[in-house]
């Protein structure tokens, strides 16, 4: 749940009146990098802190907090947060995925210089990290799923090996049936018909040069997953259609005076339930 705004606002707070809650140690290279970026690019992300006896505890940004008391700084951003137990630094944080690193490499590329933003990241380049190809081949929404964590890297690059048009089909068959596995995408990028088939370099790994039993391994357990959905397809298609004859059904009860008047005298919680049916049913 976002916090709350009386909980927390923002303040530059004098150095001296921050005091660490805990020492938590880091290896040396991710404080190096902490400290590379601090030195490049500035404090990016403020401190959170909360106030005690006049002074402020840290709650999160204890690295921060070193680097900046070494590197002289006087005043340092702050997120003031008014309830210590409701703050658990670790919850806040949000790990990018390699894909959202390099959408955010290739942004940064855009108003600085390669230099400036390998010594944010504390390494010598950061050209080996871009990888525009591989987006570049697949269909917007495939490359959007990559993007957000949804399609792992190399699920992504198994689709090159299919037009766009047969992207989108595949990743809807992984998202019903919730298998983002290199192998289950391997079937199906082998059950893609030739006119459906990316066109590959020469000299080019061919997913379809693959055995024939394997293949055909492969193809079979297609098929069960494909029965497997329109078998579970089926059943909530029946289930959605007993549902909606029910709501229509407690809405007539609903509407009868007589009924209502019954329920209301004699069973008023089993009149809440009918009620909330039919409100949650109007959306």
């Amino acid at each position: 749940m976002p916090p709350n705004d009386a909980l927390i606002k923002g303040l530059d707070l004098p150095i001296v009146r921050l005091k660490p809650r805990v020492s938590r140690e880091i290896s040396n290279r991710e404080f190096q990098r902490i400290a590379a970026s601090i030195r490049s690019v500035g404090l990016i992300e403020p401190l959170v802190v909360f106030p005690e006896n006049g002074d402020y505890v840290i709650l999160d940004g204890y690295q921060r907090y070193k680097i900046l008391l070494e590197m002289g700084i006087e005043r340092v951003p702050c997120i003031i947060w008014n309830e210590c137990e409701a703050f658990t630094g670790n919850r806040m944080v949000n790990r990018l995925s390699h894909s959202q690193e390099m959408r955010m490499l290739r942004k940064s590329l855009e108003e600085l210089d390669e230099k400036t933003i390998a010594a944010a990241f504390g390494i010598s380049s950061i050209g080996h990290r871009l990888n525009q190809s591989l987006l570049k081949q697949l269909h917007p929404s495939v490359a959007k799923a990559f993007e957000t964590g949804k399609v792992p890297k190399n699920v992504a690059r198994e689709l090159r090996y299919v037009k766009p048009e047969r992207q989108i089909e595949i990743l809807e068959l992984m998202e019903s049936c919730n298998d983002f596995s290199v192998p289950f995408v391997r079937g199906l990028i082998l059950k893609t018909p030739v006119a459906k088939r990316a066109k590959l370099p020469a000299n080019g790994f061919s997913p379809w040069e693959k055995s024939e039993k394997k293949n055909d391994d492969l193809l079979k357990r297609l098929q069960e997953v494909e029965e497997k959905q329109e078998f579970y397809a089926g059943l909530y298609r029946q289930y959605s259609y007993n549902l909606l004859k029910l709501i229509i059904y407690v809405r007539s009860l609903m509407a009868n005076e007589r009924v209502h008047a019954k329920l209301a005298e004699q069973h008023a919680g089993l009149l809440v339930g009918f009620r909330e049916i039919v409100e949650g049913s109007e959306g």
